[in-house]
């Protein structure tokens, strides 16, 4: 081994918590030139009883908060708990959030005192999805809060079954319209965006976009036996230079290595997890498969009884004789 998992969360925290680094990262992913940047902590309490709180990253950037939190495998929990940690990414601006003098009793002129909300910032919160690709196939999937007028207009089935295309283009301009409406700030809703960036499919998918090469680098190392020579078009990169300094395994404590099998044995229990899960999945099908064939026969095989049933009856035998004939009850044979 060359270099420790950047995937591993130990690891991850330690190339990150460098300014230079992790504003490299932002600057490829978003494809832009951030000029404003600020390390933020990432333990928070958020009230006396909550738990406590904590991001592998935050920070501030131009004219917004961003938090970078990595995800090994997939729980059962992530998805609510990454909604958590979008949402407490605008709940943690009212730390340094001004406060104002409000009007509250006009009567006599009293004012108080509250925050200013008119100074949150939009926030952007990525998810590395290490290993799970959430059942996407896309380099990373995006939401944001759009008007459920979009969402209408996509799943209106009617619409879109009998295409009248005045009617779809008199709706989609409806539809432009309101996301176009920047009036009274009311735009700061879509600006805010959560983003899993999923791994195995940026590596798979091999998109030409910057920030495909921090993804090919994690994978690589996340083989043990990954090598010197297996990084050797990042050596004239001075950020992944020093990304490498910093999980070099010459530099690993034993308890590093400890660290690192306890870390491969989890991922070892998870891909047997997973292989049964997809095991079981194919069985559940085989036999739902196996069931409807079975259905299909026996519905055919009843349906050609019914056929000589009739016959013989019409020929007048007995019927117990048909019964004992065609496997088909009394019953069936009278009722029909």
């Amino acid at each position: 081994m060359f270099l420790a998992p950047l995937n591993y969360d130990k690891y991850f925290n330690k190339v990150f918590s460098s300014e230079r680094i992790s504003k490299r990262f932002l600057e490829d992913f978003l494809e832009a030139d951030i000029k404003e940047f600020e390390m933020l902590k990432g333990r928070h309490r958020i009230t006396d009883d909550a738990a406590l709180v904590e991001f592998d990253f935050r920070c501030k950037i131009e004219n917004s908060f961003v938090i970078l939190d990595m995800q090994q495998w997939y729980r059962r929990d992530n998805n609510p708990r990454f909604y958590l940690y979008h949402a407490l990414n605008t709940g943690l601006q009212l730390e340094e959030l001004p406060d104002r003098r409000v009007l509250y009793d006009y009567s006599y002129q009293k004012t108080k005192k509250v925050k200013d909300y008119r100074y949150l910032k939009p926030v952007l919160t990525l998810v590395w999805m290490a290993h799970d690709n959430l059942g996407f196939r896309d380099d990373y999937m995006a939401y944001a809060m759009t008007p459920e007028l979009v969402t209408d207009f996509i799943k209106n089935e009617r619409l879109w079954r009998k295409p009248e295309i005045i009617e779809i283009l008199e709706e989609r301009a409806r539809v432009l319209e309101v996301l176009g409406n920047q009036n009274k700030d009311i735009d700061f809703l879509s600006k805010n965006r959560l983003i899993f960036l999923l791994q195995r499919n940026i590596v798979k998918n091999k998109t030409n976009a910057k920030y495909r090469k921090w993804f090919e680098f994690a994978q690589k190392t996340r083989d043990p036996d990954n090598k010197e020579e297996d990084f050797q078009e990042y050596m004239d990169d001075e950020i992944f230079v020093e990304i490498m300094k910093r999980i070099n395994k010459k530099d690993l404590t034993e308890d590093d290595f400890f660290y690192i099998e306890k870390e491969k044995e989890i991922r070892e229990e998870m891909d047997r997890y997973e292989q049964g899960v997809y095991e079981e999945a194919i069985k559940k099908i085989e036999r739902e498969a196996k069931k409807k064939v079975e259905k299909k026969i026996e519905k055919e095989a009843k349906k050609k009884a019914f056929e000589i049933a009739g016959r013989l009856k019409a020929k007048g035998f007995d019927d117990e004789i048909i019964a004992d004939v065609t496997g088909l009850s009394l019953k069936e044979i009278y009722d029909r």
